[in-house]
């Protein structure tokens, strides 16, 4: 049986340039011939965008950290079903910006949800389907939300809520990266673009060719 295509996701707080890093990574892969999906969280389906709607726009009071857990979960399980299973069963590599980890430091760490009750979810939802890599993006929360703010996309919910939550965010990522390094990399973003970028493809080049000759 061939191999599942890699599951590669970009983690990190707001404004760690995961966008950026995704579409780089993606023109690399392309130009060696490697078909490749850029997708998103939330969002990535037809139903999981109509949540993101909800989760990153409005008030920062509109949901508590338990209900954004599970529009996260909802979202999830409709982008794994309809968008990055589907791809992966194709041959098409995945590269996500953001996943389970997001929910992990995002309503687990900062927003103090029960780690029991997203491992839950966690085991529900995705199961087997977890990332073979995860890029988690380390900057400065300073730095992350000055960049973020820059943008002006109208989708600053989380940022509103200010530089002690990104802190708290930035320290999970930190310890999710610690606690599972092989798998989940952390990445000095502070640095210049094309270097976090020459960095990242050479962490994923072994996975993709790992896959390649499993395939055959």
């Amino acid at each position: 049986m061939t191999a599942r295509a890699p599951f590669i996701v970009f983690e990190g707080g707001d404004g760690a340039g995961k966008s950026t890093q995704i579409s780089l990574l993606a023109d690399a892969l392309t130009a060696r011939g490697i078909a490749v999906l850029t997708t998103r969280e939330p969002g990535g389906a037809p139903g999981a965008e109509r949540l993101r709607e909800l989760l990153v726009t409005g008030a920062v009071d509109d949901w508590s950290p338990v209900s954004e857990a599970l529009l996260m979960y909802a979202a999830r399980a409709e982008h794994l079903a309809k968008t990055i299973n589907p791809a992966r069963a194709a041959g098409t590599i995945v590269l996500c910006d953001r996943f389970s980890d997001s929910t992990a430091a995002y309503q687990g760490a900062a927003g103090r949800v029960d780690p029991v009750f997203l491992a839950a979810l966690e085991a529900h939802v995705v199961g087997g389907d977890a990332p073979d890599l995860v890029m988690i993006l380390d900057v400065a929360p300073e730095t992350g939300l000055s960049r973020a703010q820059d943008r002006h996309s109208g989708e600053d919910r989380f940022e509103q809520k200010g530089r002690d939550f990104q802190s708290r965010v930035r320290e999970a990522f930190v310890a999710l990266a610690n606690a599972d390094p092989q798998r989940k990399q952390l990445i000095n973003a502070n640095r210049q673009i094309a270097d976090v970028s020459a960095d990242i493809l050479q962490r994923v080049i072994p996975l993709v060719q790992s896959w390649q000759n499993q395939s055959g």
